[in-house]
Order: C-alpha cells, then structure tokens, then sequence
C-alpha cells in the first residue's frame, strides 16, 4: 500500500491524515493543540506538527505530504532564517488602519485589478505595513516573508535556523502554491506572479530582494525529508475544496466560527468594492470568497439563550414555518465583514406578541445566518460565476434545520459531505496529485442531498430588513 499524508495547520490545532494512495481511504490521523492568541511564535506551530505526526504514527511508510494552512499570517525572517517577529494571524486585526491606508494610497479598483483583492486587517501586505510603521527595526531586518503553511513546509523539509535545522537558513528554497499566495495582496492570480511594487508600498522600502516563495503548481513537489516527495501545500478554503471533492460550478459553504462562501471556478474574479475577495485554488483555476463574522456563534448564543442544545435548536427551528411568523435575525452580533459594517450590533425586528416564541426565535437565528452567506454568494455570481450545487459543511451543516432551512434559503441543491477534516484530506489529495502526476479521483461521502424549494418569503423579508 502507497501512503500520502495531509496536513492541516489551522488556527486551532494541527491535523494530520493518512491516506491510501491508490483508494483515498484514511489509513490512520493525529493531531495536536495550537496556542491562543492573534500572535503566535511559529516554533509552537512546528512543535505541533511534529506531535500531530508522531499521534499519527509517523510518516516513515509515508510517499508524500502536503500541508494545508490558515492563510494570511505573517511570518518575516531575517538573512539567518531567524523569525523577527512572533506571526502576526489572520484574525489579528490591529492592522485594520493599515489596510485602509494601502487601499487609498492605491486605489481599490487598482488594487483589485492588479490582486483580485482590495487589503482588508486580515491580509499579508497590511500587517507588512503595520510592521513597517510600528516596528521599523523589526521590519528593516526582513529578509524574506513567508505564510504559515510556507513556514511549516520549509521546516518540514530540514531548513530553518542554523542551530535548529539540518539543512540550514536557505531562503530561497521557501516554496507556496498560488491559493495562499492569493491571500497575500500582492500576488497577481491571473498572471502567477509576485507584485513586488505592491509589496514595496506596504513595506515603505524597496522590496526587489525580498525572499518571497516560490510559487509550485498544483502536482509539483520538492525534496522532503528521507525522500518524501513534499507538495506545494495550499491555503485552508482551497485544500478544503480539494478535500470535499469540489469541481466547476460547485460552491463551499462553511458554516464555522466564521462563515465563508466560496466557488470553484474558471473566472477570475476583481470585485473593486472588496466584498469578494478574488482568490486561486489549489488545482489551477480559482476561488472567488466572500467571509461573513456571525455564523455558528450566532447558534450556539440563541441555544444558550433558550437553555437548549443544538439538538433541540434544531427541532424548535423546524417547528416553526418558513419565515418565522415575521421575525427576523440580523445576526451581527460582532460586527460585521459582509456587508462592512465592523461596528454593527445584532438587531430582531418583527416582534410582535404573536411572533416572538421559542420556535420561531429558534428559527430566525438560522434564517439570519443563511441569508447572510446567502448575499454573499449573490456578490459572487455578480461576477459571472455560475452555482450549480452548494457543498455545506461545518459544525452548523449537521444540523437538521440547517440543511432544510439551507434548501430554502438557497436557489441550488444542498449537498452535505459526511463530517471529516477536508483542509487535511485535501492536502493529502494534492500530496497524491503530486506523486502520481495525476488528480486522484477520490469520491468524498455524503449524508445528505436536498432539492432547493425558494418559494418561501425567507430571503425577501430579511433583504427587507438590510440598511
């Protein structure tokens, strides 16, 4: 049996799975915790990973690995391989006026054009230029700037400190793949190519010798430790659409912590508003997303306030009728990212004496919620991008009501994969891709299929309710 392991470096925790090459079938998995916090030190990240591997059995009997990401991050190096710097994530949003900073100095249709992106807190280039502007020493020792999952690659693969690698601070065998380079707001999708004028004007200095990664296809590999053949890696929405088996004209609905609404697609997509972030995949084509703050949170809030579980959430939901007798939930409990609106509060319209029970409140809660990833991927096929089936995963996707209320919402069918760690299965997806030179074929379960039924007054009364 050829194995190949996937990696999936999130946030949270560090996953690994195994794989048998030839069925796709998981041979064994680890894992292991991650550190709180907006910034991290990256040594943590690589603890975690070599504790994820070693829960997974090791990789010895293992042909190849790819490592999948949450993107965004920053890490800077310094000449000697060194980090300047604890990595500023994704979710760190103190570079929110830096971002803002970028996009008027550039413009945001120039910026769009040239990036497939407008900077928002969460990208690359603004954190570089919160860097440069809050910690100019710091900034002015880097030498090279690389992702999470660039960073854990190059690890992996023997490079690192001189006193803590065996192969020493090359920095230019940092390798990416073009899904997380996407996310950096310098790098042009279209084109495959690095922005370095962009990366300039966030770095406020001449970025020409910069180290960026280099940027792999999809099925090429490098050297990896005792021969394993080590794949570009990906960002963590594009391993995930490579995990769940999504192809052209599918769309990913994940319903996390956060919401994101993304499309496998042919079309590259510049949205100069920056409400659809246009990024690659992971298999040469495209990722238009759109990211929305409330989502499984706003569920489990509404839970607590009934004293119910999700189970019972779910039941209430469903015993109320579409619409919820006029109650409406805009769920922005945090604020809000689609639409824009960072200091916004959750408002329920609709209360009346009649309307306002456990059900139909059960009810709203995931009306909102649908709706709001909903307008989202109506800004994405504003775009040209068509939507032939929905992929709806996450915690929130096994819910019952979720996926009926989800048919509703929805004008295409709702597909629900089984539950798995599809960042870290579509690593692995890439690492046999790699290995074989060909995209394996390997069919992802499903639990259940609904046919869409809009004839509902869902989605007119909560636009009803929009600002």
């Amino acid at each position: 049996m050829t194995l190949v392991a996937g990696v999936d470096s999130s946030t949270q925790s560090c996953k690994v799975v195994i794989r048998d090459a030839d069925s796709g079938a998981v041979v064994r998995s680890g894992r292991a915790s991650h550190p709180d916090g907006t910034e991290v030190d990256p040594a943590a990240w690589w603890g975690a990973l070599q504790h994820a591997i070693s829960d997974a059995g090791g990789i010895a009997d293992v042909a190849a690995i790819g490592i999948g990401g949450q993107q965004h991050g920053l890490i800077a190096l310094d000449a000697e391989g060194q980090v300047v710097r604890p990595a500023l994530l994704w979710n760190d949003t103190r570079s929110a006026d830096a971002a803002a900073s970028l996009a008027d100095e550039v413009g945001p249709a120039e910026y769009a054009r040239r990036t497939g992106v407008v900077p928002v807190a969460s990208f690359t280039a603004s954190k570089v230029r919160w860097m440069a502007d809050s910690e100019p020493a710091d900034a002015g020792r880097i030498a090279a700037i690389a992702l999470p999952h660039d960073w854990l690659t190059w690890r992996l693969r023997g490079f690192g400190p001189a006193d803590d690698s065996s192969r020493g601070p090359v920095l230019d065998e940092l390798v990416t793949d073009r899904s997380d380079a996407s996310g950096t707001a310098y790098f042009d999708a279209t084109r495959d190519e690095y922005d370095r004028e962009l990366l300039s004007i966030a770095l406020r200095r001449d970025a020409a010798a910069i180290v960026l990664p280099r940027v792999l296809g999809p099925s090429e590999h490098v050297e990896g430790p005792d021969g394993i053949l080590v794949t570009a890696g990906a960002g963590d929405n594009a391993a995930a659409a490579l995990g769940m088996g999504a192809g052209r004209g599918d769309i990913g609905v994940s319903i996390g912590t956060s919401g994101t609404v993304f499309a496998v697609t042919d079309v590259a997509v510049a949205d100069p508003s920056g409400t659809v972030a246009g990024f690659a995949d992971a298999a040469g084509g495209f990722l238009p997303l759109v990211a929305t703050l409330n989502a499984a949170r706003v569920l489990d809030a509404t839970a607590s306030l009934l004293g119910v579980d999700h189970a019972e959430l779910s039941r209430l939901a469903l015993a109320a009728e579409p619409g919820a007798g006029g109650l409406v939930l805009q769920p922005w409990f945090e604020g809000e990212r689609t639409p824009n609106l960072p200091d916004a509060t959750a408002t329920l319209f609709g209360m009346t004496l009649g309307s306002t029970g456990r059900e139909n409140l059960a009810r709203a809660a995931i009306e909102g919620v649908l709706c709001g990833l909903a307008d989202g991927l109506d800004r994405i096929v504003e775009h040209g991008v068509t939507a032939e089936r929905i992929l709806l995963v996450g915690g929130a996707a096994q819910s019952e009501a979720v996926a009926r209320i989800a048919a509703q919402v929805f004008s295409a069918p709702i597909v629900i994969p089984a539950p798995g760690e599809y960042v870290a299965l579509g690593a692995a997806v890439q690492a046999a891709w790699g290995l074989t030179g060909s995209k394996p074929q390997w069919n992802a379960d499903t639990t259940a299929r609904l046919e869409p039924d809009t004839r509902s007054i869902i989605r007119e009364q909560y636009a009803a309710r929009l600002p």
